[in-house]
């Protein structure tokens, strides 16, 4: 969503609680905005006009964005202004200011000051699907008779009684599909709720990029061990299907 603020017109300014500072990892990704640190306020400016009417910005608690003119700041569709631009303000790309770290305590969360509970969200963005996860029982009798060509792309491993494919172009199968970002499968129409957390999940649980983290919507995630996928095939499937006695 970043952009060049010199794209937009207004110049948006924005003032946040510092009690409420962790609240603004679900714009940290933003590198536009800069910020700047008062006692007990933090200040943050270089919104463009699609950021300053975003829901991530007006999901933000005690929030008051400002309009910049002539060294004065207005609230939105106000004729007076609220208050004097802050001068002598020591400002820094707010990916910079607000630093990510891994809490000793508990691995399911991580700190921006105040511990943030991993937690995927829906995402407008369209991202395209990679892989899918079927009922076994609802695609054993297709797949054995469909041709080489289509499943010699995929990669599957058995999860329980679903199964999981990688690979593309995916099969028309009724299933769960997810995208891929940083060696996560992610469902389809989510996204982490603090962006920027997924590298560093990566980095710690898997380091080695040896694995896919499969999450679900909850915020749960399953390692799947990349080596333990196999080519597909009908041969492959039946195997596994006599030796899981679906049949």
């Amino acid at each position: 969503m970043a952009k060049d603020p010199s794209n937009g017109l207004k110049d948006y300014w924005a003032e946040i609680p510092r009690s409420d500072e962790d609240f603004l990892g679900s714009i940290r990704d933003w590198n536009n905005v800069q910020i700047a640190l008062e006692e007990e306020v933090i200040w943050l400016k270089g919104f463009t006009d699609e950021q300053a009417v975003s829901s991530e910005v007006q999901q933000l608690p005690n929030f008051l964005l400002y309009e910049s003119r002539e060294g004065l700041l207005f609230r939105k569709d106000a004729l007076v202004p609220s208050k004097k631009v802050r001068t002598a303000l020591l400002w820094t790309p707010i990916n910079k200011a607000l630093k990510l770290t891994f809490p000793i305590s508990n691995n399911n969360f991580f700190g921006i000051e105040e511990k943030v509970e991993v937690k995927l969200k829906t995402s407008e963005e369209e991202r395209p699907a990679v892989a899918i996860l079927c009922p076994i029982v609802e695609i054993k009798e297709i797949i054995i008779t469909l041709p080489k060509f289509k499943l010699e792309k995929l990669a599957w491993i058995v999860i329980n009684d679903k199964a999981l494919f990688i690979g593309t172009p995916l099969l028309s199968f009724p299933g769960k599909t997810y995208w891929t970002k940083d060696g996560h499968l992610l469902p389809t129409g989510f996204d982490f709720e603090f962006k920027n957390l997924s590298s560093l999940l990566q980095k710690k649980y898997n380091a080695d990029q040896d694995q896919w983290l499969l999450w679900n919507e909850d915020g749960s995630y399953l390692n799947i061990i990349r080596s333990d996928l196999r080519k597909l095939s009908v041969s492959s499937f039946r195997l596994t299907e006599k030796a899981q006695e679906w049949i």
